[in-house]
């Protein structure tokens, strides 16, 4: 079984050829690239040759067979990522206008993604999980949420660590149910890893600082504030404060930076390395990865990831 695992949404994703391409009008679109931020994270950790698997759902169809081989090509075991011949692979679609924001089209509660369900949640597929990972962009339906609360129940029973990327939209936050969801995932969580102002909004709270306050007090080990290309922060309980700077590099797509660097950082938790060593390569895995077009291209081998540091030492913000 895997030391690490996650759960969540499989697609694949299409991207518009031109800068400005609106969604409105006909226009050419690259793709299908494997996508899917758990996906991309669980990719990027099997590059980084660990023992990893994931727990999802695509369908009997060339969409759900290119992210079964990929991910499979990159070391992580597909064996609870179900093939479904009842329901179509995920798909998003993403233009980007000229002042680099994004704009998506999403097929995920009506495809197989959306059919996770606790039933694929065993003992035995969690008798070696010591991190299990999960994101808020996986809540979307209360089947995957069920299943996402089983998992981590198992885990934590195991005496497992669960990491948590809330990447979570305003609106849903709304909604009692997803509310309730979080909750539950953050008295859970060990290892926080929020992007800048995400705390605020999930907390409620006036300033980041009574937002940490609020998830130390709920039980959260470590704090790692995504900031893009400014690289990360770190904090803890005992108030240790480490800011790593990040890489500058020329982006070419920056969808699944994120889930590289939480990807690099949780991979390399047990590892003999430093706060900062840690932080340094999550940085530098989430920089290459703006550098390919589409989102899971720009996952890295370790290798990979001391030759970008070493080539680009001049190059810390």
């Amino acid at each position: 079984m895997s030391k690490i695992m996650t759960i969540g949404e499989v697609l694949v994703e299409f991207i518009a050829a031109e800068r400005g391409q609106p969604f409105n009008a006909p226009g050419q679109f690259l793709g299908p690239y494997p996508s899917g931020a758990p996906a991309i994270f669980i990719d990027q950790v099997g590059r980084l040759g660990k023992s990893c698997g994931m727990f999802g759902s695509v369908g009997d169809d060339g969409f759900g067979e290119l992210n079964r081989e990929r991910l499979k090509r990159d070391g992580v075991d597909i064996e609870h990522i179900r093939v479904l011949n009842n329901a179509t692979t995920g798909s998003a679609f993403v233009t980007y206008h000229q002042d680099s924001s994004r704009d998506f089209i999403y097929n995920i509660t009506n495809a197989a993604c959306s059919q996770i369900t606790p039933n694929q949640i065993t003992r035995d597929s969690l008798s070696d999980c010591q991190i299990l990972h999960v994101m808020g962009t996986s809540l979307f339906s209360f089947r995957v949420i069920e299943a996402t609360q089983k998992a981590i129940r198992g885990v934590k029973a195991n005496g497992g660590l669960v990491s948590f990327d809330p990447n979570i939209r305003k609106e849903m936050l709304g909604l009692p149910e997803m509310r309730d969801a979080l909750n539950y995932i953050l008295e859970l969580t060990d290892i926080l890893l929020p992007s800048e102002g995400e705390l605020v909004t999930l907390l409620g709270t006036a300033t980041e600082q009574q937002a940490l306050d609020e998830v130390f007090r709920l039980g959260v080990n470590e704090v790692i504030v995504k900031l893009g290309s400014k690289g990360g922060r770190y904090h803890d309980r005992s108030g240790r404060h480490i800011d790593a700077p990040g890489f500058t590099v020329e982006e070419c797509d920056p969808t699944g930076a994120g889930d590289c660097f939480g990807a690099t950082y949780i991979a390399l938790f047990g590892d003999d390395l430093s706060i900062e060593e840690r932080l340094r390569y999550a940085n530098a895995a989430g920089a290459r990865a703006v550098t390919c077009m589409g989102p899971m291209e720009g996952a890295s081998s370790m290798a990979e990831l001391d030759e970008f540091i070493e080539q680009h030492a001049a190059d810390i913000h």
